[in-house]
């Protein structure tokens, strides 16, 4: 019963995508709830995402210094910590913040409009909610999650820089010179990439959880559990198949 229940859950998610991607495309575009969804979910991300990647590089460069110098290639420090960040711990962070704040809040918002009928009001108007109110959240996680991830690329890699050289001792000029040796333009494309589809994906679920909350208040706040739980669950399998669909089309540079 469970299992045919989750195939169920499935299904109907997969048609709310679809409905989704049909709202993107209707015209007139919501340009102002765009824009306070966007202004909102970057409000909430910037900070803790800025905080959370600094621990993110230091604790990368510090792990992987230790073991390349075991090795007798600190000269590749700077590479590979580069690359950690920029493929996988950039997009991850940059996912979970948006999930777990811009998401949760999406997840509320829907919620209380649905319990309070205010959707089933917006279509007795023939409003339709995926394109008033779901099409401009899905555009905003989106755009907030690209922008987010440079952020937390760009201050991963400082974090992973001092620490390298200033506690490890490692050369600046080897840290910085090592970027090319293993690192290319490909990593920073897919690294936007990942972020792109982990922002659609963390707003999609949210919004799915929100327009189907039941049972009052509590209805809520456990739908908010639980698109936070399932985005995350998403979110490592997206990444997963991503990065190995990436590493058997993009060649990788040797040493």
């Amino acid at each position: 019963m469970r299992v045919a229940s989750g195939v169920a859950q499935a299904g109907t998610f997969f048609a709310f995508c679809l409905d989704a991607l049909r709202g993107l495309g209707r015209r007139p575009f919501q340009v102002r709830e765009f824009i306070q969804q966007a202004w909102f979910i970057s409000s909430v991300s910037i900070l803790p995402a800025a905080l959370v990647s600094i621990p993110f590089g230091a604790v990368i460069a510090l792990q992987l210094g230790s073991l390349v110098r075991q090795l007798g290639a600190q000269s590749f420090t700077g590479a590979a910590s580069v690359l950690a960040v920029v493929r996988e711990a950039g997009p991850i962070v940059t996912a979970l913040i948006i999930a777990g704040a811009g998401g949760s809040a999406i997840c509320a918002d829907l919620g209380s409009r649905k319990i309070r009928e205010e959707l089933d009001a917006m279509e007795v108007l023939g409003i339709d909610p995926m394109h008033r109110l779901v099409a401009p959240r899905v555009v905003a996680s989106m755009l907030v999650a690209v922008l987010l991830n440079g952020l937390v690329s760009v201050v991963g890699v400082s974090g992973g820089y001092f620490f390298n050289v200033v506690m490890q001792g490692g050369t600046p000029g080897a840290y910085l010179a090592s970027f090319q040796a293993l690192g290319q333009l490909p990593d920073l494309v897919v690294g936007e990439i990942k972020a792109l589809l982990f922002g659609a994906a963390a707003a999609l679920v949210a919004s799915y959880k929100g327009m189907t909350a039941r049972g009052g208040p509590k209805g809520v706040g456990d739908a908010v559990n639980q698109s936070v739980v399932i985005t995350f669950m998403l979110l490592f399998a997206l990444n997963f198949v991503i990065t190995a669909v990436y590493f058997q089309v993009v060649p990788q540079k040797g040493t």
